[in-house]
């Protein structure tokens, strides 16, 4: 034996086989695996391949396990026969909801950030996966909601600030001084824009395709038909600036002011329909309106909640749910319990959209950190703790709590932007 070699162990053989992957389980393992797992589960990993939502369909898990699950809700029979696909839809969403709302009122909290521009961000819009980011170095960011890599930018023609703004599947509309700018996001990328002065300094801008509504400093708001790039409309809706907008259902334009006025009015007149007023709660800072349910939300100056049934035109509720400036709202489309709210405070809370109660108060822990790097940018992970109704806010400090300028929700996330460089997501688990 060579001396040299004594002691060692001996080497072994890499093996040429490739790994096994998921795509070598037959289908009856596969099936075993599914079995295994509850409903939402199940059709999260249907999404996942062809394969697999062939195994599942072949199988009828989602079948059968619906039928069970309604079977134990029911005294009588239940089985694959009364099976529809709109009623799993429609249980699917039930689950879905259900799971959002309890990761936000107790689940455990990590708050992903990264450095998204040169220059202080504002605004952020979240949606289809895809996160919105601008205000500030002359150029919106368009960022994957999963793995926070840039997808693409959108420059801003010339130097008038971006004042507002928001996407959809193929564009990206902006308030750029006193014009509408029109983003391409596929194909040839052209910006379309409206001549300058069609309208006085803009505050707010929100649209539904074919048409963008400005707020404006005058008090009115101005409808733009985004085809034929022009001001087809003006409503005087308040006596002071209009700072934030929303759309109801019927073509509906909600519209708040300064002096903590709510107008409301029809795309199809140049007449106020209804105005809102509750008692001295400040000016009205931002607006978020649920389809789902009918509710109107509105955050004011002086950190007041409110809500209204707008078929009634009645006040369900007001929370004084921050000492001060209450900046944005958002709630996941068709949740009807949860609504989030964040402020000058820096504290993210979460809102009974029913009653207003504040379930919960969640800000970041600088203590923890953990940094990791995507394709484009270096991600530091921390954790973010919930606050007891008894604790001082004033006392934390404002390393934790940046002020929240704007916030957009998903599902079991929500994305932040702090007048700062960098973008947060909040991500709760079950």
């Amino acid at each position: 034996m060579d001396p040299s070699t004594s002691g060692r162990r001996p080497s072994k053989k890499r093996s040429s086989r490739p790994p096994t992957t998921f795509n070598a389980l037959s289908y009856d393992i596969l099936c075993l695996i599914f079995a295994s797992l509850d409903l939402f589960d199940l059709v999260r990993c249907s999404a996942v391949c062809k394969s697999w939502d062939a195994a599942m369909n072949k199988s009828k898990l989602l079948q059968v396990l619906y039928c069970k699950q309604q079977q134990r809700k029911s005294t009588g029979l239940f089985d694959t026969a009364t099976f529809s696909e709109r009623s799993l839809k429609i249980h699917l969403e039930e689950l879905a909801m259900d799971q959002h709302k309890f990761s936000l009122q107790q689940g455990l909290i990590d708050v992903d950030q990264w450095r998204g521009h040169s220059v202080r961000v504002d605004q952020c819009r979240m949606k289809m996966g895809l996160i919105l980011t601008g205000v500030g170095d002359k150029v919106m960011r368009l960022w994957s909601a999963e793995s926070y890599n840039c997808l693409d930018e959108y420059f801003l023609p010339d130097k008038a600030p971006l004042i507002d703004y928001d996407f959809d599947e193929s564009k990206v509309v902006g308030l750029v001084g006193t014009r509408i700018c029109i983003w391409r996001r596929n194909g040839k990328r052209n910006i379309f824009s409206s001549r300058e002065g069609l309208f006085t300094k803009g505050l707010c801008m929100r649209y539904v395709d074919p048409e963008a509504v400005v707020g404006c400093e005058d008090g009115t708001a101005r409808v733009f038909d985004m085809y034929s790039r022009k001001c087809s409309q003006i409503i005087k809706m308040h006596a002071g600036p209009v700072t934030c907008l929303s759309f109801g259902n019927d073509q509906l334009i909600v519209s708040g002011s300064s002096l903590g006025s709510i107008t409301i009015s029809g795309l199809s007149s140049d007449q106020r329909v209804a105005s809102l007023r509750s008692t001295d709660i400040g000016g009205i800072r931002t607006l978020c309106f649920n389809p789902s349910s009918h509710l109107l939300f509105a955050g004011s100056t002086a950190g007041y909640a409110s809500c209204w049934d707008l078929r009634t035109m009645r006040t369900l509720w007001i929370t004084r749910a921050s000492p001060n400036v209450l900046y944005s709202m958002h709630h996941l489309r068709n949740d009807k319990s949860t609504l989030v709210v964040g402020g000058i405070d820096g504290v993210l809370r979460i809102l009974d959209q029913d009653t207003g109660e504040v379930f919960s108060r969640c800000i970041m822990d600088e203590s923890s950190r953990l940094s990791n790097s995507s394709k484009d940018v270096v991600i530091e992970r921390k954790k973010a703790r919930r606050l007891s109704e008894d604790t001082r806010i004033d006392l934390i400090t404002k390393t934790c709590r940046p002020p929240i300028r704007c916030l957009a929700v998903g599902m079991q996330k929500v994305v932040t932007t702090h007048n700062d460089k960098y973008i947060r997501m909040w991500k709760f688990s079950k």
